[in-house]
């Protein structure tokens, strides 16, 4: 597993975990939400071609929190402007 796949989703969760803990903003938060997203379905393709199913099955789980995040900063109510 060393292949130019691997390494888009690794340099990804590193950038998509920057965006998040650098704390640049609500907008940038949001979108490392969705590279987190991103990279997270990448996982899960490489883990389930390369017979990794731990690491496709921690990905399932982080894609649905890293989607939580999403819906958190960008669609819950709460966040919305008021008209």
């Amino acid at each position: 597993m060393n292949g130019p796949w691997e390494w888009a989703a690794s340099i990804g969760t590193v950038l998509a975990a920057s965006m998040i803990a650098f704390d640049m903003g609500r907008r940038a938060t949001a979108w490392g939400f969705v590279l987190f997203c991103i990279v997270s379905a990448m996982w899960i393709w490489i883990g389930y071609t390369e017979d990794a199913m731990p690491l496709a099955a921690m990905n399932g789980v982080l894609l649905l929190i890293n989607a939580w995040g999403v819906w958190q900063y960008w669609f819950h109510p709460k966040n919305q402007p008021e008209s």
